[in-house]
């Protein structure tokens, strides 16, 4: 009987570790969340942006796991999709039972919806948005998941000129995106990897003693470069932030 309450204190006291202190709002839905779905902060089954929670992916599949989930299936529509424009659509179709007839979610994805961080991997997110919202479909979870959000990629509006001074804090400003640090931590988050390895990797691939060093531009790169990285192998990956063990610095 106390196991939902203990969850919870646990997602609120690493969501504040995370995010930063909780307004009352966020406290209510985090707690909602935990004891509705048994969502957990700790296995990255939740976000939270702009003051709202969205499950992930990996949310969406330990609640299907939990409910004995039969099966997924997923299919390109081939006839609504351009892979020469890198616009591609999916039909996923979630089975509760073997004797369900289904559940299907329709998921698109093209450069105009898509972040930066997952650009040419337009294929995949589509696949991703698809099965995401067959499962939200199947399990009555109205709440919206993080890969389904297309806001990440839109652009600055007329940013303008920048002094070389500004460069370093510009890992901080947004100009309508999202700050690149928090864009960073969004991937560490997401494939679970050592910050402090994944700084010494940054600064190493920017040519700089630091990462708050580097140019905006270089940033960007650094964070397509290692989400890549770690959506083809994670485990390569893993291997390579490895090998700055050694290059730590010293308490």
């Amino acid at each position: 009987m106390k196991r939902p309450a203990s969850t919870f204190r646990l997602n609120a006291k690493l969501a504040r570790a995370t995010w930063g202190e909780l307004s009352r709002t966020e406290v209510r839905g985090l707690r909602s969340l935990t004891e509705e779905y048994g969502l957990s902060v700790a296995s990255g089954d939740l976000q939270l942006l702009e003051g709202r929670w969205y499950v992930t992916h990996a949310g969406l599949l330990r609640i299907a796991l939990r409910k004995h989930c039969c099966g997924i299936r997923s299919a390109l529509v081939e006839r609504l999709s351009d892979p020469l424009s890198g616009r591609w659509i999916f039909r996923a179709t979630v089975y509760r039972s073997p004797r369900s007839r289904g559940f299907v979610g329709f998921g698109d994805a093209d450069p105009s919806n898509v972040s930066s961080l997952v650009r040419g991997a337009e294929m995949r997110v589509a696949e991703t948005r698809a099965v995401n919202r067959a499962l939200r479909k199947a399990y009555g979870i109205g709440l919206c998941s993080v890969e389904e959000l297309g806001s990440f990629s839109r652009r600055p509006q007329s940013p303008p000129p920048q002094s070389k001074g500004a460069q370093a804090s510009n890992v901080s400003s947004s100009n309508g995106q999202p700050r690149l640090r928090d864009q960073l931590c969004l991937v560490v988050r997401k494939y679970n990897l050592n910050p402090t390895l994944v700084k010494a990797y940054a600064a190493d691939f920017c040519g700089t003693e630091t990462i708050s060093g580097a140019g905006r531009d270089l940033v960007e790169s650094f964070i397509s470069h290692l989400s890549a990285l770690a959506n083809e192998n994670r485990d390569a990956l893993v291997c390579k932030l490895n090998s700055y063990a050694a290059q730590e610095p010293q308490s």
